[in-house]
């Protein structure tokens, strides 16, 4: 997933003609914003601001998390000459979903990111991705303190469909992050290949 782009990836080559958009959704401090600053060939664009008390009571609070997302990540990766990628992340809080919607507005797909040491947070961004009809891979980000689950155990304890990809991923690394998207491309591109197969009712 090399960049094409001269100057350090700061520009796009004159001969991209198309545009992909991704979202990467997840709860509060899953590692959103990680993963788009392991991708990026440019310097993610990043709209985060301080925790304070006015968020106390409204927010979930997370040890040692001192920053959030506000609005949006944004990232770019050139996948050639004639194509290129935006990552949209989206910020983690329940008040901030009426924003997804515009966020996820011609998106080809999610992929959702969740902790292991908290499912619990990522029931409503699930349920959300879902009332938006956003398709979506999930990947369990390996923070070190994390258990590790199965994939089935996952898929059932987060009541998803029988195809919906899940994963492993440390948002850290560029590779991994890479594996994940790629995963949720192929499963979107499997399930478009499918629709177009199946019998006009």
């Amino acid at each position: 997933m090399d960049s094409a782009n001269s100057e350090g990836g700061r520009y796009l080559p004159p001969t991209v003609r198309t545009s992909v958009k991704i979202v990467i959704a997840g709860p509060l401090g899953v590692g959103k914003t990680t993963l788009i600053g392991s991708l990026s060939e440019i310097p993610p664009l990043r709209t985060e601001e301080t925790m304070t008390q006015a968020g106390q009571g409204v927010d979930d609070v997370l040890p040692g998390k001192a920053t959030t997302t506000v609005a949006m990540d944004f990232g770019r990766i050139t996948l050639n000459r004639r194509r290129v990628l935006y990552l949209f992340g989206t910020p983690g809080q329940p008040r901030f979903f009426p924003l997804w919607r515009h966020l996820t507005h011609g998106a080809l797909g999610a992929l959702a990111l969740i902790d292991t040491r908290r499912l619990e947070a990522s029931f409503d961004v699930l349920g959300h991705l879902e009332d938006l009809g956003v398709p979506f891979a999930v990947a369990a980000n390996a923070f070190p303190d994390a258990p590790v689950y199965p994939a089935e155990e996952l898929r059932e304890a987060l009541d998803l469909l029988p195809d919906t990809p899940v994963m492993l991923c440390d948002a850290r690394d560029r590779a991994s992050s890479a594996r994940a998207l790629v995963t949720l491309v192929d499963h979107l591109y499997t399930a478009a290949a499918a629709s177009l197969e199946a019998p006009a009712s």
